[in-house]
């Protein structure tokens, strides 16, 4: 049901862009760096059936347990052209991270493609057709890795089986170059044997051999750029606010001020008055748990978008009550800070927590608090929607495209078969656009005027009238015994949770929140216990990158810090001691409930394993120069997580400048199994600096009587070229095929606001515990 996220913010452009700093460092296995094969032109040649059986070793990944699975039909993925031009199907959607360049790149490679000679189709919303295509959850490497692969490999058996039929050689006879088939005298293109290749049957996958890691030409190499990235940077990419219909009308709306409420009378008449405006229609309203229904409200449609927000902004819309409207940040605050201070649901225990405490030498207690948060894309919502004769046909920057597809089908009372959804490039996603409330309202109105409709929101919209992030309260308190070790763990997680968006809401997280660095805490610890207070909802909650991950590092990573000063230890070795020894956590020994949840995966193949998570620990702080005395006004400060099944840990420099937080400098160590695509690992890392800098130090929704405070930039700030990290330095663990690939959108995150907020406490003595802290000090 629940759908998570993976793209990079847009880093400002040179010259005051961070300097990329990339390295691929062997820390956990003695093998030499790969070589690598570069240029389009080269000469390998690679044979039909060539390649170990061990090349490929299919694992199990959640992508098989997701909805509609897995899909690998070459045909359905891969089209050859007589002029030697080879078309991939992108079926994930696109918002930076790269997906839409990177897994076609596999299939490229394992194929043969030379890269320049391949073009992308981006699929509709059809999982039938192309499995599951819900980008989200940091998965789309890790779950079609595997996949692409296969298909490759398929492509390059039916090239060679079609030379051999040509030729009327052996197929053992046949070799696979670079774009290029060839059997003793005779060379053909790929473009010669693309209309019999085509006609080959789909060979059943025992029958494939696959590439050894050695003669991957792309994968792993770092070498290829984001498929669109020249016509991003010329104009000519297409946006959803790009797309225009003939006929089309412009609609914007004005939707209620607190989520629940309904208008009860409205005056339209100065609206009309405005040249362009054409027509007022309403919108019905809903109320979580509603999923991704339209918060409802007055629409303004007009013949262009100007027109169409003038009109909005001339409306005069009466908003009855809602059993919202007492909503208020800092109430709700304070009440979650009460609650966190009882005893909520155990969600973990392992060891006798009580009696640690009890005979504890000393005992240390923080709390820490974030606020909501907003995904502010750079792109607001928008969507385009054409209904007539019984169809639907709908433009939108969505990451959920057969998501969309379903719940659009069903505001409208139509088969799902009846409706096609368009993928876009998505201007930024963070998970807003996974939930489809937009294009859902561009679907109605299209069908009540009976033509097509553009609904466009505004920045305002976009901050006033998302889905949050959820807002928390992580209290935590160790036990400490008389030699300084920590001997007890509690902590008290109290979030309103995800699930009210969805269901009738019972104040508690559920299992998949919980499982994001809540009860997976990995430290080794004979007594811990982890706990979830109660909080209901009073806003629209929703994933956001790296969701829950967010307030859990923030708080678990601050707190280690400052057991580490209340003890007098070093900061780094003060968290090597709470993770102990190297090990892969065992859930069902050490006290996780039976439905603990490894994002998805199968736990045998993506484990807890602490030794990957104090190598990169390790070799952030290596790459940092950390324990070198630094100036006054100035600090290091560390954080490590697991998210995502990939661990991720920050060192980032702080200077105070005029009382002003900077961050000059930045040190990103990722461990995501084997590395796919470097270049794109590396602009994740240097995007999860920016955002985690910007959620740090400015990232509060807040809440007055129901309604958002905030509406655009000036009071919901992103950090800005003036002030962002200078510097951001990626350092790749490296890692054989056999390493499964994991996630690399989201896992970047978490760590950035704590290990920021711990270097301020370095450079000023001054400890921060709740997000934001302003850039003020």
């Amino acid at each position: 049901m629940l759908n998570y996220l993976q793209d990079a913010r847009v880093i400002p452009a040179a010259p005051t862009a961070p300097a990329r700093d990339v390295a691929i460092v062997n820390l956990s296995l003695d093998v030499s760096r790969r070589s690598f094969l570069a240029g389009a032109g080269g000469a390998l040649t690679v044979a039909a059936f060539a390649g170990s059986a061990e090349a490929f070793i299919r694992y199990p990944t959640g992508g098989e347990t997701m909805p509609h699975g897995l899909r690998t039909d070459p045909l359905t993925f891969v089209t050859l052209h007589g002029d030697g031009s080879v078309e991939i199907v992108a079926h994930r959607a696109e918002m930076g991270q790269g997906a839409r360049t990177s897994l076609p790149m596999v299939l490229a490679d394992e194929m043969g493609a030379d890269w320049d000679q391949v073009s992308l189709r981006q699929a509709p919303g059809d999982e039938a057709t192309y499995g599951n295509q819900d980008t989200d959850g940091s998965r789309s490497m890790r779950h079609h890795l595997q996949t692409m692969r296969q298909i490759g490999a398929s492509i390059r058996h039916m090239l060679a089986s079609a030379a051999a039929q040509k030729w009327e050689v052996e197929v053992s006879a046949v070799e696979v170059g670079v774009h290029e088939v060839k059997s003793g005298e005779n060379t053909a293109g790929f473009g010669e044997l693309a209309e019999l290749a085509m006609r080959q049957p789909v060979p059943d996958f025992e029958a494939l051999n696959f590439k050894d890691a050695a003669d991957f030409r792309y994968i792993g190499t770092g070498d290829v750029s984001i498929y669109d990235i020249r016509d991003i940077t010329t104009g000519k990419a297409i946006y959803g606010a790009d797309v225009m219909l003939p006929g089309m009308k412009v609609a914007v709306i004005a939707r209620p001020p607190v989520v629940g409420a309904e208008p009860t009378a409205f005056d339209s008449a100065d609206a009309e008055e405005i040249p362009g405006v054409e027509r007022i229609e309403t919108l019905p309203s809903s109320i979580p748990p509603a999923k991704f229904a339209p918060l409802g409200g007055v629409a303004v449609i007009a013949s262009n978008t100007d027109a169409a927000i003038k009109g909005r902004d001339a409306l005069k819309v009466t908003w009855g009550d809602s059993p919202h409207a007492s909503y208020n940040s800092e109430a709700y605050l304070a009440e979650m800070r009460e609650t966190a201070k009882q005893p909520g649901q155990v969600l973990r225990e392992e060891g006798d927590v009580d009696a640690a405490f009890a005979g504890a030498a000393k005992t240390v207690t923080r709390q820490y608090a974030q606020a909501h948060m907003v995904h502010a894309t750079m792109e607001p919502p928008v969507a385009v929607a054409q209904v007539a004769n019984g169809k639907a046909e709908i433009w939108a920057p969505v990451q959920s495209p057969y998501g969309a597809r379903q719940d659009i089908a069903a505001a409208l009372g139509m088969p799902v078969a009846d409706v096609t959804v368009h993928m876009t490039l998505l201007g930024g996603g963070f998970g807003r656009k996974s939930k489809c409330d937009y294009a859902i309202e561009a679907a109605l109105l299209s069908q009540k005027i009976g033509a097509p409709v553009k609904v466009q929101w505004t920045r305002e919209d976009d901050i006033r009238h998302g889905f949050n992030h959820t807002t928390s309260v992580e209290r935590i308190e160790a036990a400490v015994d008389a030699d300084g070790k920590v001997v007890g763990w509690r902590h008290n997680s109290v979030a309103p949770s995800i699930l009210s968006t969805f269901a009738p809401d019972s104040g508690h997280q559920f299992f998949i929140e919980n499982g994001m660095g809540h009860i997976d805490v990995p430290f080794e610890i004979p007594n811990l216990r982890c706990e979830n207070g109660k909080a209901m909802a009073h806003a629209r909650i929703g994933w956001f990158r790296a969701v829950s991950n967010v307030p859990r590092a923030w708080a678990i990573q601050s707190f280690a810090a400052e057991l580490a000063e209340e003890l007098g230890k070093d900061q780094k070795e003060m968290l090597l001691e709470l993770i102990g020894s190297d090990r892969k956590l065992d859930p069902p020994t050490q006290g996780f409930p039976e439905n603990f949840w490894d994002y998805g995966e199968v736990y045998e193949e993506y484990p807890i394993d602490t030794a990957r998570l104090k190598n990169v620990l390790n070799l952030a702080a290596d790459k940092s120069g950390w324990g070198a005395e630094a100036p006054d006004g100035e600090g290091w400060g560390l954080a490590v997580h697991r998210s995502f099944v990939t661990y991720v840990a920050t060192a980032a420099k702080v200077k105070i400048v005029d009382g002003q937080i900077t961050v000059p400098e930045v040190h990103m160590a990722v461990d995501c199994g084997f590395a796919v695509n470097p270049e794109r690992i590396r602009s994740q890392m240097e995007g999860a600096a920016v955002m985690g800098m910007t959620l740090a130090l400015h990232s509060a929704i807040t809440y007055e009587d129901g309604a958002v405070v905030q509406s655009n930039y000036h009071d919901y700030e992103m950090v800005r070229s003036t002030n962002f990290p200078q510097v951001v330095h990626t350092h790749i663990v490296e890692h054989p095929f056999s390493v499964h690939a994991s996630g690399v959108g989201e896992p970047g995150v978490p760590p950035v606001a704590p290990a920021i907020a711990n270097a301020v406490f370095n450079a000023t003595g001054k400890r921060l515990r709740d997000l934001p802290f302003g850039e003020s000090i």
